[in-house]
């Protein structure tokens, strides 16, 4: 017969457990890859606020996310998510951009720079590049821009990101808008 105590410890471990499995920086899907939801989608006027308001919600990926070996393209797709997310941040500050049409237009740049880095990056490697680097205009943009694994830029529920430090290298052109 098990005490009530001895089933309740049980039952507080069970949860830990299965509440340990769903949190934290790293998390690893069913192929014992690091779990980076990648490509970001492109910003619209429908996704905007929540790029410029949630921003704090999703993850961002520091070094110790990713295992030591293996895993060097997930390293990269993180980085170009942390960068993204940093002129993101810079985009909707109001800084540079005071109405929502050029804040657009900056976060549309943004995205546009961080994935075309990202491809440069994925190109300087020996391995097979992302496959929409392979396209270039905006069949690149396309591209990217299907399959997304989060099309309205949610908040991950209970995650607040760490900081980060701003990524250079970004510059919003107005006059291209």
């Amino acid at each position: 017969m098990i005490s009530s105590g001895g089933l309740t410890g049980f039952w507080i471990i069970v949860l830990l457990t299965l509440y340990g499995a769903n949190v934290g920086e790293a998390q690893i899907n069913s192929l014992n890859e690091p779990d980076v939801p990648f490509p970001p989608a492109r910003p619209t006027a429908q996704n905007l606020a929540a790029i410029c308001h949630e921003g704090e919600g999703r993850p961002r990926y520091l070094a110790s996310f990713f295992p030591r070996s293996g895993a060097s393209h997930f390293v990269r797709c993180g980085k170009a998510i942390n960068r993204l997310e940093s002129w993101y941040s810079f985009c909707c500050s109001g800084q540079e951009a005071l109405e929502n049409n050029q804040i657009l237009c900056c976060a549309q740049q943004a995205w546009k720079q961080a994935l075309s880095q990202f491809c440069e990056e994925e190109y300087a490697t020996m391995t097979l590049p992302y496959h929409c680097c392979v396209n270039s205009g905006d069949a690149r943009w396309t591209c990217f821009n299907s399959e997304l694994p989060n099309p309205n830029y949610k908040r991950r529920p209970g995650y607040t990101a760490p900081p980060i430090p701003q990524e250079p290298g970004f510059t919003f052109d107005a006059n291209a808008c």
